[in-house]
């Protein structure tokens, strides 16, 4: 279709916009990260202490709040000051969502030890990973929970926010079932500093939030339709994880056992934990292709 001069000018302008936005929420979000996280001198973790468990975790935070703020984004518009202001609108939504996200998950996820010490003071990667993961996963929940339209502002708050509880009751259920699926403790293994078991642990998160994303994503019908569909999503994804760790042994890892890998060695596989995690992640994003 042709379009004149005037129309590339505006779609110009429109995309400028949009992006000053974007970084102006990002900026807030980075703002209210060091808010709510006052005894961590970022600067001194990353430049100073080369806090590698740090980097890991921040930058997990940081893709969090960009799938956060890009849920705003998206959607059709109405005018450029309408939709300035509906991105400020949701983007802050979406902020406060995922800060509430970090909370609650370093309780619930990694629930037996204190994930500040490990990642500040241990400098333990492993946790970093998973800490990473679940900012990861709670940004494409509320990616899911934050698109779509609504009737009114208020009906779309709290049906983004409903959805965003069920994806952290998700989180929650995969780190249980995730743990019955292994014959080793997670958590005493993280505490070990071992990258392997974290790496494998986190894709399982990504994994979840994935298919939460998109349960819940899309153009609001009815709770009943929401629900039975984000419900059968969580099913399926907390289903499928046996299932795809008896796969990755028997064909990513063929002729090896990925427990053996990953814990019953002088040095854990980090390379067995990335294809573990890529196992999960790649059958959440198989299982959506094909629903």
């Amino acid at each position: 279709m042709d379009h004149d001069i005037f129309y590339y000018i505006d779609f110009f302008y429109y995309s400028v916009a949009y992006m000053a936005m974007a970084f102006l929420l990002f900026l807030v979000g980075k703002f209210v990260y060091g808010i709510l996280h006052k005894k961590i001198n970022v600067k001194h973790q990353l430049v100073e202490e080369d806090n590698f468990a740090f980097a890991i975790a921040h930058t997990g935070y940081f893709i969090g709040l960009l799938l956060a703020i890009g849920a705003a984004i998206q959607g059709d518009s109405y005018g450029l000051l309408i939709d300035l202001q509906e991105i400020a609108i949701w983007g802050l939504f979406s902020i406060i969502l995922l800060n509430l996200s970090v909370i609650i998950n370093d309780k619930i996820i990694l629930r037996k030890f204190s994930v500040y010490k490990e990642i500040i003071e241990d400098k333990n990667e492993g946790t970093g990973v998973i800490e990473a993961a679940s900012m990861i996963s709670s940004g494409l929940i509320i990616f899911g929970a934050v698109s779509g339209e609504a009737h009114d502002l208020v009906s779309g708050i709290t049906q983004a926010t409903v959805f965003w509880l069920i994806g952290q009751f998700g989180i929650l259920l995969v780190s249980i079932v995730y743990q019955w699926s292994t014959p080793y403790d997670i958590h005493e293994h993280i505490e070990k500093d071992n990258v392997a078991v974290g790496l494998g642990f986190a894709g399982a998160i990504i994994a979840i939030g994935n298919l939460i994303r998109y349960g819940i994503e899309g153009e609001f019908i009815s709770w009943a339709d929401s629900l039975i569909f984000v419900g059968f999503d969580l099913f399926l994804g907390l289903m499928f994880l046996p299932v795809i760790r008896y796969l990755t042994d028997k064909i990513l890892l063929p002729g090896q056992d990925i427990t053996d890998e990953l814990i019953n060695q002088e040095k854990p596989n980090v390379g067995a934990g990335l294809i573990e995690a890529f196992a999960y992640i790649g059958g959440s994003i198989l299982i959506t292709w094909c629903l």
